[in-house]
């Protein structure tokens, strides 16, 4: 199990692609799960681990929500306020700091992934949530065999993720998926998702016949939440 390497900052362009396709042809998005259940719960503090420009921040703030966005990348310049370039395995707050936490869509960039688990568990308090989510490696099965590294296990994936997730925390509950999320109406809507979902943009537009429109996009994953306590 290998970590993937994060390109957001050397390849800005595939992850706006990537944000463009969730926006503009995806059925739900976890974000605004994780933001309705935290608004729900009352929480006055969330620390948004690798939350780059501030997806999950904003929809907190939406609802009424303070975050702290806390990413390593420099896109993370684009959250709102406040927003911190920090490493996940070394959160610059103090203990139990926050009501509750999330690292959405990139823990699979760590090579220890447990490693920032637990720091997000050192900076929430005893009762908080640790909301952490994750592709599996087998999503996305109508575009197998154009996409880098199908199939190949990741270092946090939907396969291995609750079991790592339970070597730190004792009270975990997890959410699957496994249906048709994503309606791409036309070949530019396959063209800006295969560029972001690692094609070069010459790659993406030539692959793009590859696959005919309209098409349905088989998404597969699990959002996790990890309750924490001081005596797991």
């Amino acid at each position: 199990m290998v970590a993937l390497p994060p390109d957001y900052d050397a390849d800005p362009a595939r992850f706006a692609a990537n944000q463009a396709t969730t926006r503009l042809y995806a059925q739900s998005d976890v974000h605004g799960d994780v933001a309705r259940r935290y608004a729900g719960l009352g929480y006055e503090r969330v620390a948004d681990i690798g939350g780059g420009n501030g997806a999950l921040a904003r929809q907190l703030a939406a609802l009424g929500v303070p975050a702290v966005v806390v990413d390593r990348a420099r896109y993370v310049a684009d959250a709102p306020r406040p927003a911190v370039r920090a490493d996940a395995a070394a959160l610059p707050f103090a203990d139990e700091a926050f009501d509750g936490a999330a690292a959405l869509w990139m823990l699979y960039h760590l090579d220890r992934p447990e490693t920032a688990l637990a720091e997000m568990g050192r900076v929430v308090r005893p009762g908080g949530l640790v909301a952490v989510c994750a592709p599996s490696r087998f999503n996305d099965p109508e575009a197998a065999d154009l996409l880098p590294g199908w199939g190949e296990p990741a270092s946090f994936d939907a396969e291995n993720g609750e079991e790592i997730l339970r070597s730190v925390f004792a009270d975990v509950t997890v959410e699957r998926w496994d249906a048709p999320l994503v309606h791409l109406p036309d070949r530019a809507a396959v063209a800006v998702y295969l560029r972001g979902r690692g094609l070069s943009a010459a790659e993406a537009e030539r692959d793009a016949d590859l696959l005919p429109a309209p098409l349905e996009i088989t998404k597969r994953g699990m959002l996790a939440y990890a309750r924490v306590s001081r005596y797991a």
